[in-house]
């Protein structure tokens, strides 16, 4: 056996390694999401917050360990993430504006959610629109309107006018 054949043995082996562990990182990291969801819901439900803003709490820790079990196993694997993170901050003007309206619903679905100005089964109109609220999640609140779901993102509803019909009068507070 050759020379070059040794080093694409060795190369192949100590690689299948690192992807192996690579692999289990990231296992791991979806185990522990997993596991801080169900626990972030559990936690919430004893101190009876919101059903919308446990589902946004539980969302994002999951995203967020996710995220970081991606980004260990990318270290493993050889990929100079430091490198990587550097290389975004050339790009992050551009991914700002692609990313303007996904966080800028995620902090007026935030902000609906800590604001209340309308609850599930309350019928609200906006944009000419019109439906009763099933749902608000990190992009959208979900309308119900016969047999149609409406999706309405959240900064459209933080920023237009939105008339609220409540479920029951006694909720007026």
């Amino acid at each position: 056996m050759n020379v070059n054949a040794e080093e694409a043995i060795t190369t192949t082996v100590n690689f299948t390694k690192q992807l192996g562990l690579a692999l289990m990182i990231f296992a791991a990291a979806y185990i522990a999401a997993k596991v801080l969801k169900g626990g972030v819901k559990r936690f919430a439900r004893t101190r009876k917050l919101p059903a919308d803003i446990t589902n946004l709490l539980a969302q994002s820790a999951e995203v967020g360990i996710l995220l970081f079990g991606a980004v260990s196993a990318m270290g493993t694997l050889g990929i100079d993430v430091g490198a990587m993170i550097a290389g975004l901050g050339l790009v992050g003007f551009a991914l700002g504006f692609a990313l303007r309206d996904l966080l800028s619903n995620f902090l007026a679905g935030l902000l609906i959610l800590l604001y209340n100005p309308f609850v599930r089964g309350d019928r609200i109109g906006v944009s000419g629109s019109e439906g009763t609220v099933i749902e608000v999640n990190m992009r959208y609140t979900v309308l119900q309107a016969d047999e149609k779901k409406i999706l309405i993102p959240n900064s459209a509803i933080f920023t237009n006018v939105v008339t609220v019909e409540r479920k029951t009068p006694t909720d007026l507070g």
